[in-house]
C-alpha cells in the first residue's frame, strides 16, 4: 500500500508540472519566462499601479494624524501660498520615489513546494513560505488589473497574526497554474490519508475533484436585505467623529443658501410639543435613511456576483463589485459553523452563514474582513441547512435541544455588579443633580438590565458523540456548531461564587477563538471536559 500511494503521489506531482508547463508553452515570451520561476522573478510593471495604490490609502488611512500640524500652520500657508509648490512636490516626489523602490525590491521565486518572497526599501524582509502551511488561496483582482487581465496571488497561513504572502502583478491565468499547484500539495496529503482509511472513498473522492459544484449564489435583492439587517455604518461613523462640527457647519451653511434656517428650526423654546417630536422623528427617519443606503452600498460592493461553489474538498467564494476577490478554503481548514441572526433578519427569517477558519486577525477591518472570509449573507433557513448539512452531515444543530445556563447569571450580573454601581449614583443625582440626571440614570440603567437578561436567556449549550453546539446573542442569537475533536485546549473554571452554587464554567479554545459556557453545573462541566478531551486525544484526525 506504501509504495502504490508513493507512485500516485508522484504522478499527481508530475501531472501537475506537466499541466503547468504544456500550458505555459501557448503563452506570449514573457509570459514563458515568468512560468519559469526556480530563478528569483521581479514582477510585471504594472505591479506600479498596486505600490501607488498602497501608498495612497496608507497615507488617507493616517491623514488623520497629520490634521493638527495642517490646522495649526493653515492660518500662514493662506497668506504665503507659494509655500505650496515645494510642499506639493515634496510630496509628488515622496510618492513617485517610495512607489518605483517598492516595486524594485519586489521578488518571488517557487522552490520545492516553497514559494519565497523578497521585499521591503528600508526593512528588507525575506518570506519562505511552504505550500503546506497555507491555509487559504485567495485570487485579488482589483478594478485597475481587470482591463490587462492580471491579479493578485494572496495567501494566509494556520498560525498567522496577519496575511503573510502577496504576489502583486501575475497574468490571470498564470495564477490560477500556481493556485493549483498549491492546492494540489494538499489534495495529495488527502489521497494518502483518504486511500489509508477507505480506498473507496479516496475514489469517488478523486473522480469529484475536477467537477465544481455550485451551492449557492446571492441576488442584488438578497445584497440589499444584507445592508439593512447588518448595518455596520457604526465603524463610518467612527471615523467620522473628528468631523462632526465642521460637518454640522456645512451644512447650516448649506441649508441657509437654499433659505432654509436650520437653527431657527431646532429651537425648540416656542414650540408646540408635537412640532418638536414631528421634528425628532423627521430627522431619526433620514439619519436611518442615510446611515442604511451606506451599509445597503457597502454589501453590494462587498458581495456583487456572489458565488459559492465546491470542488473536491475545496470551498470556494467569489464575489467583489471594485475588487474581485476569490477565496479558496479546505474542509480540514474548517474549525466551526456560524449561524448569525440580528433581530431584523429574525423577522425576516432570514441567516448569515459563517464557514469560521484559523483566526488570523485580531482585529480586522470589517469591509477586508468579510471579503477575506467564507460568509454566505442573508440565506434562508432552509438553504442554510443544506449548506451546514453539506459541511457536517452527522449534525443536529436544527433539532438539538440546548440546554440553558443558571439564573445565578443573572444573581450575579444583577445584583453583585450592576445594581451597587447604580444605587449610589442614583442617590448622587437624587439629591444634587437635576432630574434629567435622575430619569436618564434610570434608563441606563434599565437598559443594560435588559441585556444581562436576555444574554442569559440566549445563553444555551448541547452536545452529542461529534459536535458541541452554543447558542447566544442579545436581541440577536448566533448558533455555535463544531466537531469535538478540533478542539485544542479546554479550561475549566471556578471562582468562589461559583463553587458555593455548584457550578463551573467551560472555555473551549479552538483555532478560530475561545468559547465559553458560563454557570452550568459542575459535574455537567466536568463531563463536557473530560469527554472533550478524550475525543481530541482518541481520534486521528487533524485539527487542520
Amino acid at each position: 500500500m506504501t509504495s502504490q500511494t508513493n507512485v500516485e503521489k508522484a504522478v499527481i506531482a508530475n501531472t501537475t508540472t506537466q499541466t503547468i508547463e504544456e500550458s505555459s508553452k501557448g503563452n506570449t515570451e514573457e509570459n514563458a519566462k515568468q512560468n519559469t520561476t526556480a530563478q528569483w522573478q521581479r514582477i510585471h510593471p504594472i505591479g506600479i499601479i498596486y505600490f501607488l495604490a498602497k501608498f495612497i490609502k496608507g497615507f488617507i488611512s493616517n491623514f488623520i494624524f497629520v490634521l493638527p500640524a495642517i490646522f495649526i500652520s493653515f492660518n500662514k500657508l493662506t497668506e504665503n501660498p507659494e509655500i505650496w509648490l515645494p510642499v506639493l512636490l515634496g510630496l509628488v516626489s515622496l510618492l513617485l520615489l517610495s512607489t518605483g523602490l517598492s516595486f524594485y525590491f519586489f521578488q518571488y521565486r517557487l522552490n520545492n513546494d516553497h514559494i519565497e518572497i523578497r521585499s521591503g526599501v528600508i526593512s528588507k524582509k525575506h518570506l519562505n513560505l511552504p505550500f503546506a502551511r497555507i491555509q487559504n488561496v485567495k485570487l485579488e483582482q482589483p478594478l485597475y488589473y481587470r482591463w490587462f487581465n492580471y491579479t493578485c496571488l494572496a495567501l494566509d497561513t494556520a498560525g498567522s497574526a496577519k496575511q503573510e504572502a502577496k504576489v502583486v502583478a501575475l497574468k490571470s491565468e498564470f495564477a490560477e497554474q500556481l493556485k493549483a499547484e498549491i492546492l494540489a500539495q494538499h489534495q495529495t496529503d488527502n489521497t494518502e490519508q483518504a486511500s489509508t482509511n477507505n480506498s473507496e472513498q479516496a475514489a469517488v473522492t478523486k473522480q469529484n475533484a475536477n467537477t465544481e459544484q455550485l451551492l449557492n449564489t446571492r441576488s442584488i435583492q438578497d445584497l440589499i436585505i444584507h445592508g439593512l439587517t447588518n448595518n455596520r455604518i457604526w465603524i463610518f461613523l467612527g471615523g467620522l467623529a473628528p468631523f462632526f462640527d465642521d460637518i454640522g457647519n456645512y451644512l447650516v451653511t448649506l441649508f441657509k443658501g437654499l433659505g432654509i434656517d436650520i437653527e431657527q428650526l431646532l429651537t425648540f423654546a416656542d414650540k408646540p410639543v408635537w412640532q418638536i417630536g414631528l421634528y425628532a422623528l423627521t430627522l431619526t427617519i433620514i439619519f436611518l435613511l442615510v446611515i442604511s443606503l451606506f451599509s445597503i452600498a457597502g454589501s453590494v460592493i462587498t458581495f456583487y456576483n456572489y458565488t459559492l461553489t465546491k470542488l473536491g474538498d475545496k470551498y470556494i467564494r467569489r464575489s467583489g463589485l471594485i475588487t474581485k476577490h476569490e477565496v479558496t478554503m479546505r474542509l480540514s481548514r474548517l474549525q466551526m459553523i456560524v449561524k448569525q441572526q440580528d433581530w431584523l433578519d429574525l423577522l425576516l427569517k432570514r441567516i448569515n452563514l459563517k464557514y469560521e477558519q484559523i483566526n488570523t486577525s485580531a482585529a480586522p477591518n470589517e469591509v477586508n474582513a468579510q471579503s477575506n472570509k467564507i460568509i454566505v449573507p442573508s440565506i434562508y433557513p432552509n438553504e442554510c441547512t443544506a449548506l451546514i448539512n453539506d459541511v457536517y452531515p452527522e449534525n443536529k444543530m436544527s433539532t438539538v435541544s440546548y440546554q440553558s445556563i443558571s439564573k445565578h447569571f443573572l444573581v450575579r450580573n444583577l445584583g453583585f455588579v450592576l445594581t451597587p454601581i447604580f444605587v449610589p449614583l442614583l442617590g448622587l443625582f437624587a439629591f444634587s443633580g437635576p432630574a434629567e440626571m435622575v430619569v436618564g440614570s434610570v434608563a441606563a440603567y434599565s437598559f443594560l438590565a435588559l441585556l444581562i437578561v436576555m444574554r442569559w436567556y440566549r445563553w444555551g449549550y448541547a452536545s452529542d458523540d461529534k459536535f458541541i453546539y452554543i447558542r447566544k446573542g442579545f436581541f440577536g442569537v448566533d448558533y455555535y456548531c463544531f466537531p469535538i475533536y478540533k478542539v485544542q485546549q479546554v479550561q475549566v473554571k471556578q471562582s468562589w461564587f461559583l463553587k458555593r452554587k455548584q457550578l463551573c464554567s467551560i472555555e473551549l479554545i479552538l483555532a478560530a477563538g475561545m468559547q465559553s459556557i458560563p454557570f452550568i453545573n459542575d459535574n455537567i462541566g466536568l463531563i463536557l471536559a473530560d469527554k472533550t478531551l478524550f475525543a481530541v486525544e482518541s481520534t486521528s484526525k487533524s485539527w487542520m
